[in-house]
């Protein structure tokens, strides 16, 4: 071979090694990059080529599929869209996905690599791929007493309710809501649906989930946790002792006094007495007495001051760690910087129901293959525990007080016993803005065990200010949640 020709071929062999480089770094290195890639239209195309599997509820499908014109086949549907999308999220062609949809989206399609087998077999036998389903924790009938409740309200607000013997997610409400259905699709009508969700466009932000991503001053419902920190540092050791509460009470280091709401009983009132008619100054004073970082402490092992993840995450609720004896002092009452998510104060209230023990939070029972059997499970798991057995039983004492003759009284359920707290949460410049109406509660059955703790917030802007209570506008709706779960287990 002359020497031209031999380096034509040489210049040829090395195109070609260039060509199989090129083409094993694309379909070895590249090709999961190139697969997720929102420019490569072929795997939206695959995406929607058949439909999704379902987020199931008391063993029902809350979700559905539709035909479409054009190159998606299929789109998401849902059933009550507007009362399930803090659970489900949406999946939308134009718009992506969030929450479960986009969590569990690689069983919802059928793509996830635990999927391999089976589809490995389907596709040896032409069968076309399916997505599995995500059995979620949810029970139906609560959700819908939370939903309606809210719903009747006209306000917005959220509701959450865990079993707390193990921490499964019975009810997750926000209100307003909006329905995933009108933003599944690519049309004009899903954008036009989905400029209308946005919060520039609309002020009351529908597609904000408040149970999780909201957090609010608690206010009074903060007292029972400041009652757990009194008793687990051994400020006080019984409901029925009186403290050591003037009135009135200077805040330490100011010239201003501990307001209460009314002419109470709270001078040195004991425990019991002050959660029942909820003495500011009581509960200010053993927050300035305990001091910063105990009360610190205390809300930590509560799930204070850490995101929480259901899966979907949770915003973290606040308990500042820098504060002086007043500012402590009205953080103890829920106030100040003091913040929290509705999920936060039903973790709150479960650990009490629970004897103690704070069971970490869950929505999503298992994961189902096409054929429905089960590729994952969650077990119920612990998360700390913030307070004795003991010290859990004395509070759940005092919240039954609550409501039998206190502030408590509309969550009253006939031949249930029933524990709660009630909060009014100030909030705005100088408290300008209606406040917050809080009540959290638990359920108990006649062997001890509960069955259902629930937290509520309501933000009512267009309510008389003086008719805005935790007893008055959340207690019912706490209470009709609690009687649908009730009621569930028969």
């Amino acid at each position: 071979m002359n020497k031209p020709l031999r380096r034509i071929a040489i210049f040829c062999g090395l195109l070609v090694l260039t060509l199989l480089i090129r083409d094993n770094w694309l379909q070895y290195v590249q090709a999961d990059e190139l697969k997720e890639d929102e420019h490569n239209r072929r795997v939206a195309i695959e995406r929607y080529a058949s439909p999704r599997g379902d987020i199931i509820v008391d063993g029902r499908a809350i979700t559905g599929h539709a035909t479409t014109d054009g190159d998606f086949k299929y789109k998401r549907t849902y059933k009550n869209g507007a009362m399930w999308a803090p659970v489900t999220g949406y999946v939308s062609q134009a718009y992506g996905a969030t929450q479960l949809e986009a969590i569990d989206d690689g069983i919802l399609t059928g793509n996830d690599d635990r999927l391999f087998f089976r589809n490995t077999l389907d596709m040896i036998t032409g069968k076309k791929r399916e997505g599995g389903n995500v059995v979620t924790t949810l029970n139906g009938a609560a959700q819908k007493a939370a939903y309606d409740g809210l719903k009747k309200q006209g306000a917005k607000g959220a509701v959450v309710a865990l079993e707390p013997s193990t921490g499964k997610i019975l009810s997750m409400a926000s209100y307003p809501s909006y329905d995933p259905t009108t933003i599944a699709g690519g049309s004009t009508a899903d954008g036009e649906a989905w400029n209308r969700l946005q919060k520039k466009n609309n002020p009351d932000d529908p597609m904000l989930n408040r149970a999780l991503r909201e957090v609010y001053p608690p206010g009074s419902t903060f007292k029972v946790l400041t009652a757990a920190a009194a008793l687990e540092h051994g400020e006080y050791d019984s409901a029925d002792e009186k403290t050591d509460s003037p009135l009135p009470w200077t805040m330490p280091g100011t010239t201003t006094e501990l307001p209460n709401e009314g002419d109470l009983p709270c001078e040195d009132a004991t425990l019991r007495e002050a959660l029942r008619v909820s003495c500011n100054t009581v509960f200010g004073k053993i927050g300035a007495d305990l001091g910063n970082d105990k009360m610190l402490e205390t809300a930590k092992k509560f799930g204070f001051t850490e995101e929480q993840f259901v899966p979907v995450r949770s915003s973290a609720s606040v308990f500042s760690d820098d504060m002086n004896a007043s500012q402590t002092a009205l953080s103890a009452i829920g106030q100040y910087n003091t913040a929290a998510t509705p999920l936060q104060m039903a973790m709150v209230t479960s650990a009490i129901a629970n004897n103690g023990t704070l069971m970490k939070p869950y929505m999503v029972d298992e994961l189902q293959d096409p054929g429905l059997d089960t590729i994952e499970k969650t077990d119920p798991e612990e998360m700390s525990k913030p307070l004795s057995a003991d010290n859990a039983q004395i509070l759940q004492s005092m919240m039954e007080t609550v409501v039998k003759e206190g502030t408590g009284t509309n969550a009253r359920i006939d031949g249930v016993t029933v524990g709660g707290k009630t909060g009014t949460a100030q909030h705005g410049v100088d408290n300008s803005e209606n406040p917050y109406a809080w009540f959290i509660s638990y359920a108990k059955g006649d062997d001890g065990s509960s069955p259902v703790a629930v937290a509520v917030v309501i933000e009512d802007e267009n309510a008389v200010r003086d008719d805005i209570s935790g007893g008055g506008l959340a207690a019912p709706i706490a209470k009709n949640v609690m009687e649908a779960v009730i009621e569930s287990k028969k």
